[in-house]
């Protein structure tokens, strides 16, 4: 790690970053979500209180368990069963990525969850893209510049993933880029989708699998053995591979070594990683470790409704926590870049003409 001074949010809300996970439905803005209720007649919000929601969210997620931490997506999948509630929920997502110094960005949402009000998966996908391009429209209107994908996820709990991997192939070339599995960890193993996966590399399509968050080493194992996950999402849970001597010596495990030595890339959620459960507090969050140790380590939001933050405030707190520098999140930034399901030449150009001329900018 860098020898610095902490970093200052207003320096770091400058700095070009790369999201790689981040939910579309755990990002809306509250006063969204109260207006989308009243609009679509959804009336099982806590409060309509623009504040006091924002709050809710926030404090029913700090509950320390993931399905607890689940919950809460009741009420934002609750407004967002329109095709304007999608197309609006995207396009401002963008915008509020953008306004936050994002350059590169894959929202991820479970088409599966938006169909009550008979919504066809396709027209889900098909609004969520509409809201990203208008999204990206102002953004640039505005005389900024922003890039999307999306991925859909498949819930692990239902039996829908093959149909969903089928509809993240279908419109690939539409501004899907990847395909996951979400939901509850613990008793819904990644195998249980063995199929959908095998489809996707049938059809050299990209996936990434939530492991490593509610579950453990098994899980990391199935996904990556088994599934042949390009990336984890969280992963975090790789540290208990990984053994310390009282002389401060580290020992990698067989599955460790494996994640590192292949850039197996971890989709790290540093404060959501706290409100789960995963992890007891920031302070002693193993993201310090693993960087240390060269695992291809990314930084990430996960949900920025329900963890109160953003990409600026993760940053910031790594800074302070740990004594990240610039270099630091410089090296997160490039590491999520190269892990991006993107096009190589679209990855390069903007590691080399966009994320580290920002960086050197700053520094």
């Amino acid at each position: 790690m860098s020898d610095v001074t902490p970093l200052d949010a207003a320096t770091l809300l400058r700095a070009p970053k790369v999201l790689l996970h981040d939910h579309l439905d755990g990002g809306l803005r509250p006063a969204t979500v109260v207006e989308l209720a009243e609009a679509t007649g959804y009336d099982a919000l806590p409060t309509t209180d623009v504040e006091a929601l924002g709050r809710w969210f926030r404090e029913a997620a700090d509950s320390g368990s993931l399905v607890s931490y689940l919950e809460t997506f009741a009420h934002t999948c609750g407004v967002m069963q329109t095709e304007e509630a999608l197309v609006r929920v995207a396009a401002e997502a963008v915008e509020d990525l953008a306004a936050d110094g994002v350059v590169y960005a894959e929202l991820r949402y479970a088409p599966e969850l938006f169909v009550e009000r008979g919504l066809s998966l396709d027209a889900v996908v098909e609004a969520v893209q509409t809201g990203l391009e208008e999204g990206t429209q102002r953004v640039a209107a505005a005389g900024g510049a922003i890039k999307v994908g999306t991925l859909l996820c498949a819930m692990r709990q239902h039996a829908r993933a093959l149909e969903i991997a089928e509809l993240a192939v279908r419109h690939r070339d539409a501004g899907v880029a990847g395909f996951d599995i979400a939901g509850p960890e613990d008793g819904f193993p990644p195998t249980r989708n063995l199929d959908a996966f095998e489809y996707l590399r049938q059809n050299n399509a990209h996936f990434t699998i939530h492991a490593g968050e509610a579950f453990g080493l098994p899980s990391i194992w199935e996904a990556i053995q088994y599934c042949g996950a390009e990336r984890l999402g969280h992963g975090v849970r790789i540290v208990e591979d990984i053994k310390t001597d009282s002389d401060g010596t580290v020992h990698l495990g067989r599955l460790a070594s494996y994640v590192r030595d292949r850039r197996i890339p971890l989709e790290i959620c540093p404060t959501s990683n706290v409100q789960t459960g995963t992890v007891s507090s920031f302070a002693e969050h193993p993201i310090a470790q693993l960087a240390r140790l060269h695992f291809r380590v990314t930084v990430n939001t996960d949900n920025r409704l329900m963890s109160g933050c953003t990409m600026t405030s993760e940053f910031t707190a790594l800074a302070t926590t740990f004594g990240f520098g610039l270099d630091d999140l410089r090296w997160f930034t490039i590491n999520a870049m190269k892990s991006a399901f993107l096009d190589f030449d679209a990855r390069l150009s903007l590691i080399n003409d966009v994320i580290k001329p920002g960086y050197a900018a700053l520094a």
